[in-house]
């Protein structure tokens, strides 16, 4: 175990030049990486959220392969996958449009405060993408076919990405699934989410599925995904219908066969969102993310969320 109380992250190798870095617990802010390694050097699929864990991460490359760091991939804009982006200077950084604007637009907003138990980030330069696609983009690892897609809609967020290798079966699949943990759609829809991972995610057949968040995993994860945001689906139609609201209706609502996964709190941030979708918001609308986290705080007994990143 390590000193802040969660596992020691780990290196898999999922074959042929791809390699998955696993941050355990895989909560809050603790995100999972991934690596594509070929002769020239190494593509980095995202970032940590401490320069600390950064490092680490680059420090893992680098023991795979001696070569540079030449690409790095961003799945969507979220702090916990793009912070560390400016500790790889060298690599060209590659993300979806949409993940550049939001990162550039929460560069420039007030700093969430009293939600997250505090925590070192280090010294990390800002750095957006700067090399930017509408649909997608082909990466080739020496001869290997590596595709890079936007999902088409909002889901966990507006500008989620996939990194696809159809030869290997493998997919990384940034923040549309967690293994273990709790979906969180504050900033994107789940109706659109459930439309992705049904239509999108589900017909590709992917053998070994890197979710964003918790252990390397199979297409299993797809299926438990759906049920849990079809059920915040259900809660937020009862409880628009009751009159409650989000906080209210996640207070009295039973969260069953899903207590037990990881940042359970989550349910009020999604019931938010889900709301907006009931009273006939488009996914990915605008809706007030800071009270959303409030309610989280609330939720949690008034204390901040937990965070060992």
């Amino acid at each position: 175990m390590s000193d802040d109380g969660v596992g020691e992250p780990r290196v898999e190798d999922l074959g042929g030049g791809l390699y998955a870095y696993v941050q355990p617990d895989g909560g809050w802010m603790i995100n999972n990486t991934g690596m594509l390694v070929g002769r020239s050097g190494t593509v980095a699929v995202d970032t940590c959220s401490t320069e600390r864990r950064t490092r680490a991460f680059d420090a893992a490359m680098r023991a795979v392969s001696p070569g540079p760091v030449h690409t790095l991939i961003n799945t969507h804009s979220h702090p916990d996958h793009t912070a560390g982006n400016g500790w790889l200077p060298g690599a060209t950084i590659v993300a979806h449009e949409d993940t550049r604007a939001e990162l550039l637009a929460m560069a420039a907003a007030p700093p969430l405060t009293g939600i997250f138990e505090p925590i070192d980030e280090g010294s990390l330069p800002p750095a957006p993408p700067f090399l930017t696609y509408r649909d997608g983009v082909t990466l080739w690892v020496d001869d290997l076919r590596c595709e890079v897609r936007h999902v088409g809609t909002p889901a966990h967020t507006t500008n989620d990405s996939i990194i696809w290798v159809p030869e290997r079966s493998v997919l990384f699949a940034g923040d549309l699934l967690f293994a273990g943990g709790t979906p969180f759609l504050l900033s994107g829809s789940v109706a659109g989410s459930i439309a992705v991972l049904q239509d999108v995610i589900a017909p590709l057949a992917a053998e070994t599925i890197v979710p964003g968040h918790g252990p390397v995993c199979g297409p299993d994860v797809i299926d438990d995904a759906l049920g849990y945001l079809r059920f915040v689906q259900e809660v937020a139609k009862q409880g628009v219908e009751a009159g409650l609201s989000p906080l209210e209706a996640a207070r009295e609502c039973d969260l069953g066969e899903y207590a037990g996964w990881l940042d359970s709190e989550r349910i009020v941030g999604n019931l938010h969102r889900a709301y907006a979708e009931e009273n006939g918001a488009a996914p990915g609308a605008r809706i007030d993310i800071p009270g959303a986290f409030r309610d989280m705080v609330t939720y949690n007994g008034g204390r901040p969320l937990t965070c060992r990143a």
